[in-house]
């Protein structure tokens, strides 16, 4: 049974292909668009699933887009006529333009689909092969059907489906059923991203840097949101007071009121800087998103006696909540999708039509079913060394052994490495396939990182990348954390005492105090968002990190994403080469090859700033 799923239309469209319940391939179409969280039909992610799969699409059984986009109209144009009776006309005068990119998504789809050939050269029915899931249960099924469990809790927290917000599923065995819901215009999700924009960032993608600057901030707004902008019950269950912001009819996420309330107009990202007030801020949502998350885990946990819990939706990418929620111990075990946003929808929708479309068995492993995340598409070394000579790269080939040894020398000579092996991770986080390396024992690494690699600013953290079979001797934490989204402190005798004036610090002047063995990934409060590298899922990744060990005494090094601020991660070693030279990254290690930036042609260094207005 082939199953393709689609993530289109909104942001951070995918595509993903199984067979029964085995994963295939999935990947994100800004990957190869280089559009970040590009939302337009994923023709090339399909086209790269369908390949992978040795496949021609005659031979899917069904396509599965994510969500049920009717549904969305119908109640968002309810919430329109309920939230701005007034201003009805002047929204019906748009109806065109949201027609043709809402209603009309099963033709979108259906042509898109017919632009693949087929091996038969016959029309296919596409009205046959086509289905619609609704987007919490492909958020669901993408949480519980990879995971370890044969029983759990499944809770997906994001801004909005078709009308749903937050939703609670049980799944066992091969069945999953919705059994709670919270509606829009009340959305954790949507609260998070109105501080996002408050704070100055942009929405959609700037919610995970509130995260890295609530441990600057201290959360002195916290119970005024508590009492004005959001009711939270005892069980977590909660509703928003519309009044303060304006999401729902206008073209901005809060309003005046807003405003007033905290004293001051949003932050004009182009004009104003940070200040303590916007740290605050950010520490303040993120508190309030803790305690409603912590709710809603310790009643679900006494409701329903099950002892796993799955989570799916744009706030599972909030690591910090995520390791408060595992440190609680109102659940044994928790696993996080790792592509948990909308890109995730795209596999959750082919996996619950595979389970409870067609009733497929399930089979759970001790790990998961996800491959590592490492769903994406992969160059071996004698394709990496033509497309690299064509563009005038100058490279050195190794035997994988000497190439392991080259790059982990490179690391403990302080050079910043890029690091392209293997297949591309499906998801936002970069997990040792297409990844910018550091040592974490240097105190400049994070500045270096932030302002002369990615170019964005210097407060955001870095995560720690450590060897599964070591991870507790340098952090709290001492389980998996594969896909980077568990935060947990560093252990204690890592860290560095302060001083009396250290400690008086406030705001980014915390930043360039050194507060462990490895300051690079050691947040201000001593946090880290720590990857667990397991030798079975990534064995060239674990195989560089032994190798910096065996050297430094450290198994640990610096990880973030292999890109600049406002491009997408890299797809191709084009796109590597392209991003090493137009950085100050010292050393790429691409396949068996090693590039040292000395050698290179200095004319080919890209040009970057044009990618910064899009960030």
């Amino acid at each position: 049974m082939i199953i393709l799923g689609i993530s289109a239309f909104y942001h951070d469209s995918a595509a993903a292909i199984i067979d029964g319940e085995h994963i295939i391939a999935a990947a994100q179409e800004e990957r190869f668009t280089r559009v970040k969280h590009d939302a337009a039909f994923p023709i090339n992610a399909v086209e790269y699933c369908v390949k992978e799969a040795g496949l021609t699409i005659d031979q899917i059984d069904n396509v599965v887009f994510f969500e049920k986009p009717f549904i969305k109209f119908e109640r968002l144009l309810e919430t329109y006529v309920s939230f701005a009776p007034r201003g009805f006309m002047s929204f019906k005068s748009a109806l065109p333009l949201w027609v043709k990119e809402k209603l009309f998504q099963k033709k979108i789809i259906r042509e898109m689909m017919a632009r693949f050939p087929s091996s038969a050269g016959k029309e296919i029915d596409w009205d046959a092969k086509l289905k619609f899931s609704e987007h919490h249960l492909s958020h669901a099924a993408s949480a519980f059907y990879p995971s370890p469990f044969e029983e759990a809790v499944v809770l997906t927290l994001d801004g909005v489906g078709e009308w749903v917000t937050t939703s609670v599923a049980i799944g066992r065995g091969n069945k999953l059923e919705i059994v709670k819901e919270i509606h829009f215009p009340h959305s954790l999700g949507l609260l998070y991203s109105a501080f996002t924009y408050y704070t100055g960032f942009r929405v959609n993608s700037g919610e995970y840097k509130v995260m890295g600057l609530a441990p600057y901030g201290e959360p002195k707004y916290t119970q005024i949101i508590l009492d004005n902008l959001i009711d939270v019950k005892d069980d977590g269950s909660y509703r928003l007071d519309q009044t303060y912001f304006n999401y729902c009819t206008g073209l901005t996420m809060t309003n005046k009121k807003f405003d007033d309330l905290f004293g001051r107009p949003a932050r004009k990202p182009d004009e104003e800087e940070l200040e303590q007030f916007h740290m605050d801020i950010a520490a303040s949502v993120q508190a309030v998103t803790e305690i409603i998350v912590l709710k809603l885990t310790e009643s679900l946990a006494k409701e329903t006696g099950i002892r796993n819990l799955c989570l799916a939706g744009g706030v599972a990418l909030n690591c910090v909540a995520n390791g408060k929620i595992l440190r609680a111990g109102h659940f044994d075990n928790v696993w996080i999708q790792p592509a948990a946003g909308d890109a995730g929808g795209a596999l959750g929708a082919a996996q619950a039509v595979a389970h409870l479309v067609h009733d497929l068995p399930r089979t759970v492993k001790p790990a998961d079913n996800m491959r590592g995340s490492y769903l994406g598409c992969q160059y071996e070394t004698d394709e990496i060394k033509q497309r690299l000579t064509a563009i005038g790269a100058v490279f050195e080939e190794y035997s994988q052994a000497q190439m392991l040894s080259q790059a982990a020398q490179a690391l403990a000579d302080q050079n910043v490495v890029g690091w392209f092996q293997g297949r591309m991770e499906f998801g936002p986080r970069a997990l040792g396939g297409r990844s910018i390396l550091g040592d974490p024992r240097s105190e400049a690494m994070q500045k270096t990182l932030n302002l002369k690699i990615k170019y964005r600013e210097s407060f955001r953290p870095f995560a720690p990348s450590v060897l599964r079979e070591k991870v507790d001797e340098w952090f709290e934490l001492s389980g998996d954390s594969p896909y980077m989204l568990l935060v947990d402190k560093v252990k204690k005798e890592k860290c560095h005492s302060m001083s009396a004036e250290q400690e008086q610090l406030f705001g980014i002047d915390k930043l360039n105090i050194s507060r462990s063995d490895i300051p690079a990934i050691t947040h201000v409060d001593y946090s880290a968002r720590i990857q667990t590298v397991h030798q079975e899922t990534n064995p060239l990744y674990h195989g560089l990190i032994s190798e910096f060990d065996k050297i430094g005494q450290c198994p640990v090094v610096v990880n973030t994403s292999f890109n600049v601020r406002g491009e997408p991660i890299v797809c191709t070693p084009e796109d590597a080469f392209n991003c090493f030279m137009g950085t100050e990254m010292d050393v790429l290690a691409i396949g068996n090859l090693i590039l040292r930036k000395p050698a290179q042609d200095q004319s080919l260094a890209k040009d970057y700033k044009h990618a910064f207005k899009l960030d």
